[in-house]
């Protein structure tokens, strides 16, 4: 029996799986990556629906089992998805996934910066709720911000806890992600907004005006500076962004 060694919680309903993989639309075109297949519950069904099956497993225990019952259209590559260049991989058009809980967020990233046309993913419930905040919320942040500027996000069901081996201290989540074709609007530049976005929510209880004091200069022609970062929509962030970089 494969003990999970990094952090692993492995989906054991049928149900819910089957769900998960409806949900991306699968059809005999589509080429979908696979991050953290497991004991492969979600792959075979994959399998059964796509052109082929890319699935990256950093556990070369999993990988040895998985290896004894994948389909010939599955590609089984054993490395840590975060240091897989996605360029180099077969141009996949969907992406379906149980994903390790704590590389959900630099996974997210990595994910937004590849070209696809919609991904179902489960995370853990906390996360995927910071996903589809709105402003003024406690669960609003940066996660919130830097996702819905490239791509439209929704919760489709949640996933009780017992539907894991072993079962996480928490419940989770099935999340939809659709990119868009361009950024949701438009900013002067990316980087700049990125970086504003970050700083501005690593002190989300100081008025904007003090976090841009201490970081640059005191700049009065600029918009929203007596409100607090969690108060302003990601265009919002997006005009302060760009009128700071005007001034700077």
């Amino acid at each position: 029996m494969v003990k999970p060694r990094f952090g692993q919680h492995f989906l054991i309903d049928q149900a819910v799986a089957q769900r998960e993989v409806a949900a991306a639309g699968l059809t005999k075109e589509d080429i979908v990556l696979e991050i953290g297949p497991g004991k492969g519950i979600i792959t075979a069904l994959l399998a059964e629906q796509a052109k082929q099956v890319i699935a990256i497993e950093i556990d070369t225990h999993l990988v040895e089992e998985l290896r004894k019952k994948i389909p010939e259209n599955v590609t089984l590559i054993c490395q840590d998805a975060l240091t897989v260049d996605f360029d180099c991989l077969p141009r996949f058009t969907k992406i379906v996934s149980n994903l390790p809980f704590q590389i959900s967020s630099p996974i997210m990233f990595k994910f937004l910066q590849s070209s696809f046309s919609i991904a179902v993913l489960i995370f853990q419930k906390d996360f995927a709720e910071r996903l589809v905040a709105s402003p003024g919320s406690k669960d609003y942040s940066r996660l919130t911000v830097g996702v819905s500027y490239k791509a439209r996000c929704r919760i489709l069901e949640m996933v009780p806890r017992d539907c894991f081996s072993p079962p996480p201290k928490v419940d989770s989540a099935v999340v939809e992600l659709i990119p868009y074709k361009t950024p949701r609007f438009l900013v002067k530049d990316e980087p700049f907004y990125f970086e504003l976005t970050k700083q501005l929510f690593n002190h989300r209880r100081k008025k904007i005006r003090y976090t841009i004091r201490s970081l640059y200069r005191d700049i009065e022609d600029l918009p929203f500076l007596d409100q607090r970062v969690e108060q302003l929509t990601p265009e919002q962030i997006g005009q302060l962004s760009d009128k700071l970089y005007e001034h700077l």
